[in-house]
């Protein structure tokens, strides 16, 4: 595997972190600030500094490069398999009337299944997770894994951009298919968040929007718990999220809270809610969220066979924004775990995907760190 990164801010000039050369046919993935992807001379730019037909595109919450996290750049990693091959596909939720399953089906259906080793999905980060996943799992039973990330527009939630060799457009699907005995694909996604309060239960919702929890009003009984903190909403639910059990299932899902509704006395989530599922308030230190970035690289290399030449890191907007200015901590901490010779680069996104582990099926997190390490 041969891989070259660099980056750039708007007009400034490319920086690479390894020494520049040609690549034969590799998959190159740019990940940036949606308004520098929205400049049709930056992209004019990004194509003809790397020439070459396979380019994938994705708006983000910040870059995570190497050891460090940009913002408002642009930052390309090109990687050259030398022992196994891939398959790009995409499709756009507007060609399926807004349903992410249905897309993910038909998607899926274009790519051979023989010898088909992993899936990762870079999708428009505004649609509905948790049914692009459902689609892709109906298709595949459980016999890939599936990776990714929901792409991301800082903390505007305006729209975000997704494309394969296209212009960056909105409301991409983009799956990218690895083949070859050769390939060894680890992953894992953990928080650092840990439960407060006693475990009740949503008693009326409706895709992502809470209305009962306990059958009382779900923004009186969050109030309830956070006491004198809740005077900070709604900036002050990113630092507590909830921890969502659906039936049927033996682990949570970690739930952002976007905003909060004071006249219907709702919370409005990044993710869905079902009814009966229960639900337990979470709680962080900076310290706790940096610590469950490392345990999900080391969770990620348990087992491994060979060391990861390239490490793919989605972490949540969310994560970004309690961290603040410590938010870099997190992908230094990350490539001191992964140590040398993993390559590493990555978003912050809206939406994180993979299993909790290698028994279990693709779930769509919220304030996580999801890792993907891949070597031939």
């Amino acid at each position: 595997m041969k891989i070259i990164q660099a980056f750039k801010n708007g007009s400034d000039e490319w920086h690479y972190l390894q020494e520049k050369m040609q690549l034969e046919n590799p998959l190159v993935l740019v990940f940036g600030n949606r308004y520098l992807l929205e400049d049709q001379n930056i992209i004019i730019n990004i194509r003809k500094e790397f020439n070459y037909e396979n380019i994938i595109f994705g708006s983000s919450s910040g870059e995570i490069l190497d050891g460090g996290m940009q913002d408002n750049s642009i930052s390309v990693t090109a990687i050259e398999l030398e022992k196994s091959t891939f398959v790009i596909e995409r499709e756009n939720i507007a060609n399926f009337n807004m349903k992410a399953d249905l897309l993910a089906e038909s998607l899926l259906d274009k790519f051979p299944k023989e010898k088909l080793k992993h899936l990762f999905v870079l999708s428009d980060g505004l649609l509905d997770g948790k049914k692009l996943i459902e689609g892709l799992e109906k298709k595949i039973n459980n016999i890939v894994a599936i990776t990714g990330g929901l792409c991301g527009d800082d903390a505007r939630f305006e729209k975000t951009l997704t494309s394969f060799n296209e212009n960056p457009k909105t409301g991409e699907i983009v799956l990218i298919g690895l083949y070859g005995e050769t390939l060894e694909i680890s992953y894992a996604s953990a928080g650092g968040w840990f439960p407060f309060g006693p475990e009740r239960k949503i008693t009326k919702s409706k895709d992502n929007i809470i209305f009962e929890i306990d059958n009382k009003p779900a923004l009186d009984v969050y109030k309830n718990h956070l006491a004198h903190r809740a005077l900070g909403l709604p900036s002050a639910s990113l630092s507590f999220p909830l921890n969502i059990t659906c039936e049927g299932k033996k682990h949570p899902v970690v739930r952002t809270i976007l905003g909060v509704d004071e006249t219907q006395k709702t919370l409005i989530l990044a993710g869905d809610a079902p009814e009966n599922a229960k639900v337990q308030m979470l709680m962080a230190s900076v310290d706790a969220i940096i610590d469950g970035a490392q345990f999900a690289g080391e969770l990620a290399m348990k087992n491994r066979l060979k060391k990861a030449e390239i490490a793919i890191l989605v972490s949540c907007i969310g994560r970004k924004l309690v961290m603040n200015k410590r938010v870099g901590e997190e992908s230094e901490y990350m490539k001191e775990t992964l140590g040398e010779p993993t390559v590493i680069t990555g978003f912050y996104s809206y939406g994180q995907i993979a299993p909790f582990d290698k028994n279990d099926t693709a779930n769509l997190h919220n304030q996580t760190m999801t890792v993907t390490l891949i070597s031939e």
